[in-house]
């Protein structure tokens, strides 16, 4: 029996799945491609990948009713990582060129556009991780590679005892905005691992030892 953890790709028709697919490979997972109910419910991860507009992933998504199975995962503390888009349509809505769509809501708020000058924010960026970060370990002075022109700028869910303080990452492009989230067995980046070089490999196998 293998003792990679299996993880799922959640395949429903949004973009970078196949590197996603083989970073995870690089970095020590055995991976399948699918969004089958029981192979994404039983998982030891499930990765939800996202390029585009906020309002055709979401469509994209509830076409597969993904929305179902991340709600059944998190509801059983089955992890989940969100990339990208797949980070953004966690929150309560996504409000882009007018259109304003309805997320998930695992967490409040809303991702706006980005107020810098310059758009999309493409390109290589240093993040400022919270002390304790499980996916930043070892990499606090890493550069990560962003493609995007919304995000979260705030963060208003307020924990209480027992439930731990989230993990919060920021980067600055035009303003603060939110890197990464971890919070219980959902996590999130902003930038694309997949395509952040050894420092995305790394991160990634992070994400992988936390799901033994």
């Amino acid at each position: 029996m293998s003792a990679s953890p299996r993880v799922v790709v959640l395949d429903y028709g949004s973009g970078n799945v196949h590197s996603a697919a083989k970073a995870l490979e690089r970095a020590g997972a055995e991976v399948e491609l699918t969004a089958d109910r029981r192979a994404v419910l039983e998982a030891d991860g499930l990765l939800v990948p996202g390029v585009g507009a906020f309002d055709a992933v979401m469509r994209q998504l509830r076409a597969v009713r993904g929305d179902e199975l991340i709600d059944r995962r998190l509801a059983g503390g089955r992890p989940v990582l969100g990339i990208c888009v797949g980070m953004q349509i966690l929150f309560e809505r996504g409000v882009e060129r007018g259109v304003d769509t309805e997320g998930l809501g695992e967490w409040p708020g809303a991702v706006t556009e980005l107020p810098a000058d310059v758009l999309p924010h493409m390109g290589w960026n240093t993040v400022e991780p919270d002390d304790g970060s499980v996916l930043f370990r070892g990499l606090e002075d890493e550069r990560f590679y962003f493609v995007h022109s919304f995000a979260a700028q705030e963060w208003t869910l307020e924990t209480q005892p027992p439930f731990p303080k989230p993990k919060l990452t920021w980067a600055d492009h035009g303003g603060r905005f939110l890197a990464a989230v971890e919070n219980g067995p959902l996590s999130a980046t902003q930038f694309h691992p997949e395509k952040s070089a050894e420092a995305g490999i790394a991160l990634l196998g992070n994400w992988l030892r936390s799901l033994r």
